[in-house]
């Protein structure tokens, strides 16, 4: 039971304090998954965020349902997608409830603008942290650049993008064992 109530509040954190999208969520994810609880190691956390990402629905969510299961089974993907999707539900009731009559005010535009502002850090210190951990050879540095070019310029779906880069990883290792 206290294991479901920290797996709660953790993605409770996570879902409250998580501005920006799925990329955004990035930081909070290692701090408390990683770093914090220790419930997921950086390779795995990315493995996780890799699959919420290629299958249906929101990336937060389904990285929590993974973790959740991970932990406690399915009572732990239940609860840990609770925690994630609770915060939101209330932010933006609220939200809806307030924001037609105080958007226009310039105060209101001036904090998004600030708030997208540090999305972008965020999100820049997570690229940097993430590539020194994944990225450890050559192979990784094309799959790196080959995929953010893909994905940035280009316009090709992530998730053909991470079949793609699966499928180079798999016969990588293939030749790797082949040649041993």
């Amino acid at each position: 039971m206290r294991e479901l109530l920290k797996l709660f509040l953790a993605f409770c954190r996570i879902g409250g304090f998580t501005f920006g999208g799925g990329m955004a969520m990035l930081p909070m994810l290692r701090k408390e998954i990683v770093e914090k609880y220790r419930w997921a190691t950086d390779e795995e956390l990315l493995d996780y965020y890799a699959i919420g990402q290629c299958t249906p629905g929101i990336i937060a969510v389904n990285t929590a349902t993974f973790i959740g299961y991970k932990r406690k089974g399915v009572i732990g993907a239940i609860v840990a997608t609770a925690g994630v999707v609770f915060p939101s539900i209330v932010i933006i009731t609220l939200i809806a409830a307030f924001f037609t009559r105080f958007q226009e005010l310039a105060v209101v535009q001036q904090a998004f603008r600030g708030i997208r502002a540090v999305v972008t850090a965020l999100i820049f210190n997570t690229i940097i942290n993430l590539y020194s951990k994944s990225v450890k050879d050559w192979l990784g540095i094309f799959i790196f650049c080959g995929a953010f070019l893909l994905v940035a310029f280009m316009d090709v779906s992530p998730v053909i993008v991470v079949i793609i880069c699966c499928i180079i990883g798999i016969a990588n290792n293939r030749l790797r064992t082949d040649a041993e």
